[in-house]
């Protein structure tokens, strides 16, 4: 499973010109999953991003998480940052979840990422053609392999 996480003023995600999800100071997750992903990776990549003290406390030091700030999360499925660009010029995108696995993956991320935010978090459709906005605060963007916990 790999995410890449973006700290945020606000984001969006957007389906046949509706938003469907919308937040203000948070984390846009976008996240890769493979067929390998265990609910150990689920648990240890949920902990792991609502912990990350990726915002500023009183003096200006990245030194608070999403939770200590009462921060807001979008999650969405991408499985192009599975891919592997070693041959060629087109990626290849084998390494990725298909659908049958990867949607109770998601699905299961977001309600762990849920549980120990203490909130919903918004999401996007899989597999949809999305939009997504977003207005990076910073830039803080970090990415997070389970391969390398």
């Amino acid at each position: 499973m790999k995410a890449v996480i973006q700290r945020v003023t606000k984001s969006s995600v957007t389906v046949d010109k509706k938003i469907i999800s919308k937040i203000k100071n948070g984390v846009l997750i976008l996240l890769g999953i493979t067929d390998e992903d265990t609910n150990d990776n689920i648990q240890w990549l949920t902990k792991k991003i609502v912990n990350l003290r990726i915002f500023d406390d009183e003096n200006g030091v990245m030194n608070r998480s999403i939770i200590d700030i009462d921060g807001d999360a979008i999650v969405v499925s991408q499985f192009t940052l599975l891919a592997n660009t070693k041959k060629g010029n087109r990626p290849s995108y084998i390494k990725a979840a298909r659908p049958d696995v990867a949607i109770p993956i998601y699905e299961k991320f977001i309600q762990e990422f849920e549980i120990l935010l203490g909130k919903k978090v918004g999401k996007g459709i899989f597999g949809a053609d999305m939009k997504v906005k977003l207005l990076n605060d910073g830039p803080v963007t970090i990415i997070i392999d389970t391969k390398n916990k």
